[in-house]
């Protein structure tokens, strides 16, 4: 496994993040500490979850996962870089009581401790807000961060779907008050969605933030969608944003040049969708959610896939960026 800082600290995370939105709602629990095992046998320290994973009644289960994975002992919580995130409605029925969701400093400080509690641990150790809060002024929110990391519950601070104003408003806010700040950006990033390129990975880049990617296969969409379709399918590749996108004629020609391309080369689509992100400016490592362990055994793999500058300027023929900004939308 390679290793980078988060950021601009000196934390030192794998360059593949596990995701575990699956744990619970795809994945049983046996099956996922399973995959949690292998994760970190290959060296993968950064695992990442949220406070509303689990979903629908069972919100918070996939936390609950991680404890009990947690709790089994042999340095499993020491050698893991934790991060789970705060924002959701935490009610079953979508209907949230007053102040049991988004960023005042009354939710952050009950969400924190009842992420704790889930994950039978002490400390979080990036602690992110998974969306804006529009009601809530940004001192507040920082207000609340101080006083978790002068107790301990939590060590750095990172942000998720931002845009770029925000990361710069959060973190300009942060120094006036002499805080840290925001240490990584989780967003939408893949090679069919690069609209990050604009101004979040410019704005993280500035301020020190390590961008975390999300949906790194876009849903599927990447990981050899045409040909899974062609050979039977799986609900993951033929439902979701991936048959939207694929319902289109023009995205369709798009993802069968993308794996055309690939197959040219004998490479796995959803090992290069990794890969590509790793060669990335700014870049920590991207977001891998296995339902599996053959799809983390393939991620995996994707951390120490060269790309050759050839290939690399095929996929941007294939997936053009839309360069930065203003000149991307001002001419």
């Amino acid at each position: 496994m390679k290793y980078t800082h988060l950021g601009r600290t000196g934390l030192e995370v794998s360059r593949l993040v596990l995701g575990t939105m699956n744990f619970g709602p795809q994945t049983n629990e046996s099956d996922s500490h399973t995959i949690m095992d292998a994760a970190l046998d290959a060296g993968v320290n950064f695992f990442d979850t949220a406070n509303v994973y689990g979903w629908g009644e069972n919100k918070g289960r996939t936390e609950e996962i991680l404890g009990t994975w947690f709790a089994q002992g042999g340095e499993r919580r020491d050698k893991v870089v934790l991060a789970t995130k705060v924002y959701g409605n935490m009610a079953a029925d979508g209907d949230a009581w007053p102040n049991h969701h988004k960023l005042s400093a009354l939710n952050i400080r009950r969400a924190v401790d009842a992420s704790l509690k889930r994950l039978q641990t002490d400390h979080i150790d990036l602690y992110q807000f998974h969306h804006i809060d529009r009601d809530t002024p940004v001192d507040e929110i920082w207000q609340a961060v101080d006083v978790l990391i002068q107790q301990g519950k939590i060590l750095y601070a990172g942000s998720s779907n931002f845009a770029g104003w925000k990361i710069a408003q959060t973190n300009e806010t942060a120094q006036r008050r002499g805080s840290y700040g925001l240490v990584s950006e989780q967003c939408l990033y893949n090679l069919a969605e690069r609209r990050a390129e604009m101004e979040v990975i410019p704005a993280a880049q500035e301020y020190g933030l390590g961008v975390i990617p999300w949906s790194p296969l876009h849903g599927g969409l990447l990981g050899g969608a045409i040909r899974k379709e062609g050979a039977g399918g799986s609900s993951r590749s033929t439902s979701g944003r991936a048959a939207d996108t694929l319902a289109d004629p023009a995205a369709r020609a798009q993802i069968q040049a993308y794996e055309d391309l690939l197959d040219k080369h004998g490479l796995e689509p959803g090992e290069v969708g990794l890969a590509w992100l790793l060669t990335r400016p700014g870049v920590t490592g991207p977001i891998s959610g296995p339902r599996t362990l053959e799809q983390l055994e393939s991620a995996v793999r994707a951390v120490d896939l060269e790309l050759s500058d050839e290939l690399l300027s095929a996929l941007d023929e294939i997936f053009p960026g839309p360069g930065p900004s203003p000149e991307a939308f001002a001419w």
